[in-house]
């Protein structure tokens, strides 16, 4: 009987019990197999009552602790492990499931000391390298997670969901070849398995198979699901084969269900623009724009939108605005209500009270945020999310020190990346660029995948003078998808001038001017070029009296 085949447990337990088995002997073992079929009810007939024998009573509790965990009763499976542990206490994958059911009750400092215990008890136990493999992915990055999931793999080959992690893993560090075989294992052991298929979407829309990725997307059921990176891919794919309505209607829900997901927020105007919607594109972004924080496309995008509306002094704003530099402080994103209607629905919980923290320091009410911040963390103090709330209410109020330190406890449970962004500027704040240098590196390596982290550290790297390493920066931005960011194309133009490859660095300075020909900085880029390869000399004169304009 495979590991994990419920069914055929089942079979084999119904036969024991026809042969006589006392119900307490199998009970938690039949419990388990209904659970691995996902027959809640069923199993809890077999575990509710806590009826097993001496053998199996602490199996009986583990199964029954997961029971509760599969229909959100956290504190009846906290009393179940409670009572497995007075039998078990030395087995790890009772502390993986005590880990998984902290995480999920916000106490996520205290999984992973459940998940470190738990490799403690079983540096070889499977379901432990997984664990811990997930909360290093978490908190250091794909590379560093990677030696936990091969570990795994070396005693469980055949586990479908590590081969899971393992493959998306590899897939974030840009191992198409390796990620591929895995999917295709996961296949072989369950050819209706969804995340395989979804997966190996992903690959196919990263190799430029739009049409195969949009079946096996199809395949996967995720989109049906409402499976948020699904939705994200589906949206992807509209844009590539020129439905812009579709993609924007599936970026606006996906904006509702993550509001702070960057890539949606980029990708949604994106194809608003493209579908040449410019009113709704101004309506819902044009004071987004305005903003400090606002990237260099965004405002592109709603300076195009007003030139195509006849609007040229709106539009001229928003192209000045492309070439000022965007603001070195990116504390959480400004509320999306006023801090009165966040008073009235405030009450500590995570959305409400994020919103409460956002509005009231947009209303430099620093310390109603600070106060609110601290209370949620109060109540959650192992929470990375209440951790990197507190931090930037003190980021905000230019406590750069304390704000570096919770957001070092944060990191240490989970470093996504807007929070890798607002260490980085806080040690900016203290005057360490060296320090905030090592963090944008440090995530990079991690997620080699992150436009953004390639965009900052090309930028860093060319005003540095270091023109090889800006262009490599530069050319992995574009690869990771900033392929309309006139800057990396500059700094392309630069290195090509560096490098004596006047066809390069002419078409490179072309693209860069194409896509923002009313600013300045793209302009004398042009005639920079111009000038330096002696392509047109009449023209770069032309370019610079019109860069001066522009000015």
């Amino acid at each position: 009987m495979a590991v994990g085949d419920g069914l055929g447990a089942e079979i084999a337990l119904n036969r024991a019990l026809a042969a006589g088995e006392p119900r307490e002997a199998i009970a938690a073992y039949y419990g388990q197999a209904e659970l691995q079929q996902g027959e809640l009810a069923e199993a809890r007939k077999w575990l509710g009552d806590g009826e097993f024998d001496e053998g199996s009573v602490g199996h009986g509790y583990h199964m029954l602790a997961r029971l509760e965990m599969a229909q959100d009763n956290l504190p009846a499976a906290g009393r179940a492990f409670d009572r497995a542990l007075q039998v078990k206490g030395r087995d790890p994958e009772i502390w993986v499931d005590i880990g998984r059911m902290r995480y999920r009750g916000g106490e996520q400092a205290e999984a992973i000391e459940a998940s470190e215990r738990a490799l403690g008890l079983g540096p070889d136990n499977a379901a432990a390298l997984q664990f811990r493999g997930q909360l290093i992915r978490d908190s250091e990055g794909n590379l560093a997670a990677l030696p936990f999931f091969e570990r795994a793999l070396e005693t469980n080959p055949d586990d479908v969901g590590l081969l899971g992690d393992y493959a998306a893993t590899l897939g974030e560090l840009g191992e198409a070849n390796e990620m591929l075989a895995a999917a295709r294992r996961m296949i072989e052991l369950d050819p209706a398995n969804r995340r395989a298929l979804y997966l190996q979407a992903v690959l196919a829309a990263r190799g430029g198979q739009f049409s195969l990725s949009r079946q096996l997307l199809g395949r996967s059921g995720y989109v049906d699901g409402e499976v948020p990176g699904a939705m994200q891919l589906s949206a992807v794919l509209d844009l590539e084969s020129g439905n812009f309505a579709s993609a924007a209607q599936m970026l606006e829900r996906l904006s509702v269900m993550q509001p702070d997901n960057r890539h949606v927020q980029d990708l949604l105007p994106r194809a608003l623009a493209l579908g040449r919607n410019d009113r709704e594109l101004i309506y819902r972004f044009g004071e987004a724009a305005k903003r400090s924080s606002a990237s260099p496309y965004l405002r592109s995008l709603v300076a195009r939108s007003y030139e195509r509306l006849g609007e040229y002094e709106r539009a001229a704003a928003f192209t000045d605005a492309v070439s000022k530099p965007r603001a070195s402080n990116p504390i959480a994103k400004e509320a999306s209500v006023t801090l009165d209607v966040a008073r009235v629905h405030g009450d500590e919980t995570g959305p409400d009270v994020l919103q409460l923290v956002r509005a009231a320091l947009s209303a430099r009410q620093n310390a109603e945020a600070r106060e609110s911040a601290s209370r949620f963390l109060a109540k959650f103090p192992g929470s990375a999310d209440a951790l990197s709330l507190a931090g930037d209410t003190r980021l905000g109020t230019s406590d750069a020190d304390k704000a570096l330190d919770l957001y070092r406890r944060a990191a240490h449970i989970r470093r996504p990346w807007p929070l890798t962004l607002r260490m980085a500027a806080a040690s900016q704040a203290k005057g360490d660029q060296a320090a905030s240098l090592r963090l944008l590196l440090a995530h990079f390596f991690g997620d080699p995948g992150n436009a953004e982290a390639a965009r900052l550290l090309a930028t860093n790297a060319a005003q540095s003078g270091d023109w090889p390493a800006a262009a490599i920066f530069a050319d992995r931005a574009i690869k990771a998808g900033a392929i309309n960011d006139p800057f990396l194309m500059m700094i392309q133009a630069e290195f090509a001038l560096q490098e004596n490859d006047p066809k390069m660095a002419v078409e490179a300075a072309r693209e860069a001017y194409a896509l923002l020909p009313a600013n300045p900085l793209t302009t004398r880029m042009l005639a920079h070029v111009y000038r330096e390869t002696g392509a047109d000399p009449r023209l770069a004169e032309a370019l610079v009296r019109k860069a001066a304009r522009l000015v």
